[in-house]
């Protein structure tokens, strides 16, 4: 049994038969593999594509091992097209091949193929890989869990089944476990996967443990900003006396690259630029987090930071956060057609701390929604200035609710 995730499914649609390939990514484990091999297989197959039409290689299994070889790889494909018919071709965690995009894009080029590939790591999508597939390729990104999929398994109470996502994540394992204890090793195994084989091993760190220093100082300060000096300085102090900035720029780029965190800038609204020093870090998955800082600093303010933010990038916004004179806005986000600037806090009982929210959006009369979204659960969405109050529950279970209040 599997997440049927049809939001993922309908762009693979959207995409199928033009002569482009399709490059799925995301963190390990989001469920990548899954929406390849099961979700849009069983499509194929329902509209009428033949079982030995489509080639299916996964290259993270011990028995594909030696198709990590990119000749290997093109002749195990090639072997198996053995008519003019279309062929589809999904080949899961394609980094492991030095050289894929030839093989890829020859297969594109010299056989009637649709081809397809996943990846754990952002340097699938480089400038000079992008060259040489003639800019062939399209990024699908692929996230854990929204809670709008993870509510819509589970049901029940909104509350108890939002306090269950806060605490473990949305990794979609994770939804056909029950046992508490069974997640939290689950998700150790997944930090220590990520971490050591995905990032450490890859890029051949010889510091892991100021490797795994700068990871708990991210997962500590989700909603903070940082900097690589901020975070050497702090490590300095405890005692790593070796670190320098430049190796944290670098360490910085390997998480992101291995979708582990996101990155998001600091944009001055009013000099219309953005700003080169102190950046927020969202982590992809907050159950990876928990586990990391072994559940300390179950901080709802930020982790409700963390959510919003990955969702507003899941639904395709360009999300950076807001600097206004000198007050910060949580973020600043845009699409093609909108812009809206938000706000997230807890709860806006207390006088001051509503006040404290709305003041970021003074002298931002440019006409573009302002909103605060909140715990609170009450029926007022007005506030003063036109400013729009919004309940968590409401944004996360509505895509159109920006649009809409």
């Amino acid at each position: 049994m599997y997440i049927n995730r049809q939001k993922y499914l309908d762009k693979l649609i959207s995409q199928k038969d033009k002569d482009i390939v399709k490059v799925i990514t995301g963190i390990r484990r989001c469920g990548k593999s899954v929406l390849l091999f099961n979700i849009y297989y069983d499509y194929l197959l329902s509209m009428g594509v033949k079982k030995e039409n489509i080639i299916k290689i996964n290259l993270e299994t011990k028995r594909n091992e030696g198709l990590r070889d990119a000749d290997a790889l093109y002749n195990a494909v090639v072997e198996q097209i053995i008519t003019d018919e279309k062929y589809y071709v999904l080949i899961d965690e394609i980094q492991f091949v030095d050289g894929f995009e030839d093989i890829v894009n020859g297969l594109r080029v010299d056989y009637n193929c649709d081809v397809y590939i996943t990846g754990s790591n952002s340097k699938l999508l480089s400038k000079d890989i992008n060259t040489k597939m003639r800019g062939r390729s399209i990024e699908i990104k692929v996230y854990p869990l929204s809670f709008a999929e993870f509510y819509a398994y589970y049901g029940g109470d909104k509350r108890q089944c939002f306090n269950n996502y806060l605490m473990y994540g949305g990794l979609p394992y994770l939804v056909t476990e029950d046992d508490n204890k069974n997640k939290v090793e689950y998700l150790k195994m997944i930090c220590d996967t990520v971490v050591g084989k995905d990032i450490i091993d890859r890029h051949g760190i010889r510091q892991g443990n100021l490797f795994e220093a700068v990871i708990e100082f991210l997962c500590s300060n989700i909603g903070s900003y940082v900097s690589a000096n901020k975070i050497a300085d702090t490590l300095k102090s405890n005692g790593y006396s070796k670190v320098t900035h430049d190796t944290i720029g670098n360490y910085l780029d390997f998480v992101c690259d291995a979708y582990l965190f996101y990155k998001a800038q600091r944009y001055d609204i009013k000099g219309r630029q953005y700003l080169k020093t102190l950046n927020k870090y969202y982590i992809a998955d907050l159950g990876i987090r928990n586990s990391k800082l072994n559940y300390r600093q179950i901080e709802i303010t930020h982790s409700l930071e963390n959510i919003i933010y990955l969702d507003l990038i899941r639904r395709g916004y360009i999300v950076d956060i807001g600097k206004n004179n000198v007050k910060e806005i949580d973020f600043v986000a845009r699409d093609d057609k909108n812009l809206y600037y938000i706000q997230v806090a807890y709860t806006l009982s207390d006088p001051d701390k509503k006040e404290q929210e709305v003041s970021s959006f003074y002298g931002l009369d440019d006409g573009y929604k302002k909103i605060v979204i909140t715990m609170d659960d009450d029926p007022f969405v007005n506030l003063k200035n036109g400013y729009k109050k919004i309940n968590v529950f409401d944004f996360l279970l509505n895509d159109n609710i920006l649009e809409e209040v």
